[in-house]
């Protein structure tokens, strides 16, 4: 079986900023230049079959390039927990189409709808009830806006989970026509 994603790979001149953002909070997994990514949509388990289906069908998405935006800091929380911290993606028209065309594909292919509304985002640690208060961090990260960027392809990963965390492996990039 294969744990599978689609995703947008941000260029080094977004992720640096994020890596040295990364410190002052008790506890907090910070996430490695290898993990930094927007989630397009999270497959979860497939046959290599079905793996290989997804990734041909995958091909047929034609979307033109188009710039991202990050804009300040957040958290998702569980019961009252911060569980992660994110830098948030400004959503726009054209970040919105491409995911709209990734998940009919899916749907063509029998993979329902995900229940979560789309929130973009690049995940920058990982926290659990052990993790240091998130509040001044959030604060003093509010105004982080590193270069916009052009996304240019996407791709479909395929996700190693681990004691040290997650190792993500791009298994087939698509180019934006």
């Amino acid at each position: 079986m294969h744990r599978l994603f689609i995703g947008i790979r941000p260029p080094q001149e977004v992720r640096t900023p994020l890596l040295n953002l990364m410190d002052g909070i008790r506890g907090a997994r910070w996430q490695d230049d290898d993990q930094l990514h927007v989630t397009l949509r999270f497959i979860g388990e497939l046959s290599r079959h079905d793996s290989n289906d997804l990734a041909e069908a995958l091909h047929s998405i034609a979307v033109p390039p188009f710039p991202i935006t990050i804009d300040g800091v957040g958290q998702f929380e569980r019961k009252g927990y911060p569980r992660a911290l994110w830098a948030r993606i400004v959503p726009s028209e054209p970040l919105g189409q491409l995911k709209r065309k990734i998940d009919r594909t899916c749907r063509q292919l029998g993979h329902p709808d995900e229940h979560r509304k789309f929130l973009p985002h690049i995940t920058i640690a990982r926290l659990n009830s052990h993790s240091g208060p998130t509040a001044d961090f959030i604060a003093a990260h509010a105004s982080l806006r590193p270069p916009s960027f052009v996304v240019t392809n996407f791709a479909l990963y395929e996700s190693h989970l681990g004691e040290a965390g997650s190792r993500y492996e791009q298994i087939v990039d698509y180019p934006l026509v």
